[in-house]
Order: C-alpha cells, then sequence, then structure tokens
C-alpha cells in the first residue's frame, strides 16, 4: 500500500502564511495526479488545487493568486504554498493523490490523513 503523510498545518493570523507538505511512501510505486482538498466545520469538502503529473495546475477561484500547488516528482510529494491567508480558508485539508503500485493495472485513489489549518486573529 501507498501512504499519504501529510504535515505543515498550523495556527495562523489573517494574512499570514503557511506550507503544507504531503509525501508518498512505500516501496515501488507511480504517481499521477495530486491535489488538496479542504473542510471547514459544516461544510462540504472542496477542491482546492490540483497538479498534473506533467506540471498543469488548476485552483478553486476562492484560493487563485494566493495559493500555489506545486509537486516535487523525486520526493514523491506535493506542496500548498498558502500566502494572504483569511478566515474564510480555516479547514482541515486533505492530500489526495493517484497512485499505482508497480506491477498493478489499476489506479487507486489515495487520501492523506487530513491536517488542520486555523486561520484567526
Amino acid at each position: 500500500q501507498v501512504q499519504l503523510v501529510q504535515s505543515g498545518g498550523g495556527f495562523v493570523q489573517p494574512g499570514g502564511s503557511l506550507r503544507l507538505s504531503c509525501a508518498a511512501s512505500g516501496t515501488a510505486f507511480s504517481i499521477n495526479d495530486m491535489g488538496w482538498y479542504r473542510q471547514a466545520p459544516g461544510k462540504q469538502r472542496e477542491l482546492v488545487a490540483t497538479i498534473t503529473s506533467g506540471g498543469r495546475t488548476n485552483y478553486a477561484d476562492s484560493v487563485k493568486g494566493r495559493f500555489t500547488i506545486s509537486r516535487d516528482n523525486a520526493k514523491n510529494t506535493v506542496y500548498l504554498q498558502m500566502n494572504s491567508l483569511k478566515p474564510e480558508d480555516t479547514a482541515v485539508y486533505y492530500c489526495n493523490a493517484n497512485v499505482r503500485p508497480d506491477g498493478r493495472l489499476a489506479w487507486k485513489n489515495t487520501w492523506g490523513q487530513g491536517t488542520q489549518v486555523t486561520v484567526s486573529s
């Protein structure tokens, strides 16, 4: 099994910055698309940003211009740089990736454990 391990969550005040990391661990595997989702209390989960294996990115309108998704394929890691944070960004953030262990035919959608981001004065 391939696991996604997240780090970088925490507490920041409005206008601050935070960077989330998500590293895939396992034996031998491939990673296709990766992305970040978030879910606030009482709200539905929403897609924040995605990045393909080729580096193409997409962002939710609510974070465009403030968040940047990137990946380091050599480290099997995806990042989310969050700038100009707002209280509305407060949520649990989840990493998502499409992974395939070497020798397998099917891709498997995999989730990280989630990390809390709180933006408050």
